[in-house]
């Protein structure tokens, strides 16, 4: 698989060492980057991958080396610089930033750019689990959906939480946000991917119900959920490890999206 890559920093470098780990059949890696930071992926990527591989600078070359599937790991401003593009040409496209799309705009422009270029997009689960079942019981009738982020006090930091709670003082846990998933993922959008990928899978922004909470009692992101269904309902709990170097990224992202990848090279997909 020629694989592509938007961005090279922390989500995609340990992607490229889970790949690397399972003995993934990449035979070629292009990455695009912006150009300041070129010779530094350039470095890096040399460092990860012993194979042929490519940096570039614009969409426009990236598409032009025509890799087998994107994945972007860039943030939100690269879904609209670039993830469309590759979609327009045509090329199957992994979203991790999955929180742009709480922008109704960018889905519809995703959604446009795909359907004219007969191409996928590919949302993964991420940091959450049981995103399968959800989807599929959105057929039988979904009457609620419930999320609770759970992270350390300093987890938040950087984010709209700092202006309503002492995060370094916090003795107790706090809810900081309660509302719907559209505004979690828009108001949080580094912190809040899954509330937006729960959304997409079932009841939508505005129906998703969101609390986000800062705990010093725990060292773990913790997302838990609740569907209430037609067909079934459920609670799932996961409690994930934080990214070494982003503590706002649990590390069960990469490995989602290691999934995808590993799928499209193996003869059995699971």
């Amino acid at each position: 698989m020629h694989l592509g890559l938007i961005g090279y920093g922390n989500i995609a470098r340990t992607l490229m060492g889970v790949l690397a780990r399972e003995n993934a059949a990449i035979t070629q890696v292009s990455v695009l980057s912006l150009p300041e930071f070129a010779a530094a992926t350039r470095a890096a990527l040399a460092q990860d991958y012993t194979g042929k591989a490519m940096v570039y600078a614009d969409s426009p070359a990236l598409i032009d080396a025509r890799p087998d599937l994107v994945v972007e790991c860039a943030g939100h401003a690269a879904v609209q610089a670039h993830a469309t593009a590759c979609l327009r040409a045509g090329i199957e496209t992994v979203i991790v930033s999955i929180g742009a799309l709480a922008d109704a705009t960018l889905l519809a422009a995703v959604e446009q750019a795909a359907a004219a270029g007969g191409a996928r997009i590919v949302l993964p689960a991420g940091a959450i689990g049981g995103v399968d079942i959800l989807s599929a019981l959105r057929p039988s009738g979904i009457d609620s959906v419930t999320y609770s982020g759970r992270k350390p006090p300093m987890a938040w930091s950087g984010t709209p939480a700092e202006d309503l709670v002492d995060l370094a003082a916090l003795t107790e846990e706090t809810v900081f946000f309660s509302g719907n998933a559209r505004d979690a993922a828009t108001q949080y959008p580094k912190n809040a991917n899954v509330a937006a990928t729960l959304a997409l899978a079932g009841l939508g922004f505005e129906g998703t119900q969101v609390r986000l909470i800062a705990d010093p009692a725990v060292t773990r992101n913790i997302h838990e959920y609740t569907v209430q269904a037609g067909a079934a309902s459920y609670t799932i709990r996961i409690e994930g490890n934080p990214s070494p170097d982003n503590p706002k990224t649990s590390v069960t992202t990469v490995y989602s999206v290691a999934r995808e990848v590993l799928n499209r090279t193996r003869k059995v997909a699971i």
